[in-house]
């Protein structure tokens, strides 16, 4: 299990989206209040965003994130309108380490999840490899089961290229609900094109893990529009997102929700 967040709207330093906040990852890190395996999440942290030449960036680190020496500087020097951020609690069979640590990332995309798929390496990963393009095969450099969902999801938006996020998105969690069978499967998601983010509030055969957005928080500049697993702040109006939905942020539209 991990926490991650996510904010779009007006270009913000990343210490305003992961420090400053009251419960922010920081926080969530050590004290979390609706994580449901684990009360630490102390196996990495990352961060994501997109540079100037609309290319993905991330900052990954293995360590916990309260140990880190560089965040400070880097909160007030980074500045990005969309952010994506995760604090990590290993799951048994996918070890710590830099190549287990999200966000992961593709040039285009950026991808965490907040989960864990029982049993995967030997039920479920064995089907997802039958499919599996052989060159987005080769890109997956660790062994988790999120890492793999990622490389899923680039296969279905491969296959088209005209297919909508939220279809290969609602297609990737049809596919994992058809190959785990009895399996419990935890499956919130972040994902972003550069232009939108995509999240999910899902599970199969177990309860959803939490989920939170809003539109209307006051740390945050007007416009902005945030995702996180548990709220960031104690007075922003945060709503639950429905179990089993794809919540849709666009800064051009208002928050739009879609039935899995």
């Amino acid at each position: 299990m991990c926490r991650h967040a996510a904010y779009l709207g007006p270009p913000i330093p990343l210490a305003r989206f992961l420090l400053e906040p009251a419960h922010g990852l920081l926080q969530q890190a050590t004290a979390p209040r609706e994580l449901l395996y684990a009360g630490l999440n102390g196996d990495g942290f990352g961060f994501g965003w997109y540079a100037p030449d609309d290319g993905t960036a991330v900052y990954r680190n293995p360590a916990p994130i309260w140990t880190d020496p560089n965040l400070e500087a880097l909160g007030r020097s980074l500045e990005a309108d969309l952010w994506i951020a995760t604090v990590r609690s290993a799951t048994p069979g996918f070890p710590p380490g830099l190549i287990n640590t999200q966000p992961f990332h593709d040039g285009d995309h950026l991808f965490t999840h907040n989960g864990f798929i029982r049993d995967f390496t030997r039920s479920l990963r064995p089907a997802l490899l039958r499919i599996l393009h052989p060159d987005i095969e080769a890109e997956v450099r660790g062994n988790t089961d999120s890492e793999y969902l990622f490389a899923l999801l680039r296969q279905m938006l491969w296959e088209d290229g005209g297919r909508a996020p939220e279809v290969a998105i609602a297609e990737t969690l049809g596919l994992v609900e058809e190959w785990a069978d009895d399996a419990p499967a935890l499956l919130n998601l972040l994902f972003s094109d550069g232009e939108r983010i995509y999240a999910t509030r899902h599970a199969i055969n177990h309860a959803c893990p939490s989920l939170y957005y809003t539109t209307d928080d006051e740390a945050f500049p007007d416009g902005a529009q945030l995702v996180a697993s548990e709220c960031l702040t104690e007075d922003g109006l945060w709503h639950t997102v429905p179990e089993h939905h794809i919540l849709i942020l666009d800064a051009e539209a208002p928050p739009e929700l879609i039935a899995l």
